[in-house]
């Protein structure tokens, strides 16, 4: 995994409250089977009408977002079925952060464990970060949002914080306890289980 730098981006308003997982990738696209690939799919319904043409109206189908880093959305993102694709689809797509005021619990792990960091703020903060038009900073480090002159302190768990900076997945981090685990299965080597 990659491990997690200080971005600057202009931010992705998607002003819609409730996403679910179905919504940013719907089940028809679950059938790959690399992480890679899905973010073609992403809002699939929402950016494409029925004959494939790209929605004029839908926030990710305007260039002037095309190279964005940063998705900022309302309360209660990633709710629904608990489908790791739709972190795959988001970072695939090219989204290392999502800021919003809640996420759905399992969603939210999945995306500390994919490489993109979910940053929970206030509803006034938010509404301030829809407002700007300029570049913003994630600086995860010293965990800050940075824009239009303003720093705002957001909250992060040290063990998520540590896997994003060190672009641990879950094998690394299996790796990284390598010495204790050996240490254990030397010393199971020579016990006897009882014969069932």
């Amino acid at each position: 995994m990659e491990p997690f730098r200080t971005i600057h981006s202009i931010i992705t308003p998607l002003d819609k409250i409730n996403v679910d997982t179905d919504q940013i990738v719907p089940k028809q696209f679950l059938k790959l089977i690399k992480k890679a690939g899905f973010g073609q799919y992403l809002f699939f319904d929402w950016r494409f009408e029925k004959d494939g043409k790209a929605r004029r109206d839908f926030i990710l189908n305007d260039l002037e977002y095309k190279n964005s880093k940063i998705l900022v959305t309302r309360d209660n993102f990633g709710c629904g079925s608990s489908r790791e694709h739709a972190v795959w689809a988001l970072l695939d797509y090219g989204f290392r952060v999502i800021i919003s005021t809640s996420f759905a619990d399992i969603f939210y792990s999945n995306c500390f464990k994919n490489g993109v960091l979910p940053i929970k703020v206030s509803k006034q903060t938010l509404q301030k970060l829809f407002e700007t038009k300029s570049e913003i900073e994630v600086d995860l480090e010293n965990q800050l949002i940075k824009f239009d002159g303003t720093q705002i302190p957001f909250e992060i768990e040290d063990h998520w914080k540590k896997i994003l900076l060190e672009g641990l997945d879950d094998i690394a981090i299996t790796l990284t306890r390598e010495d204790k685990i050996s240490k254990y299965e030397r010393s199971q080597a020579n016990t006897k289980f009882p014969a069932s």
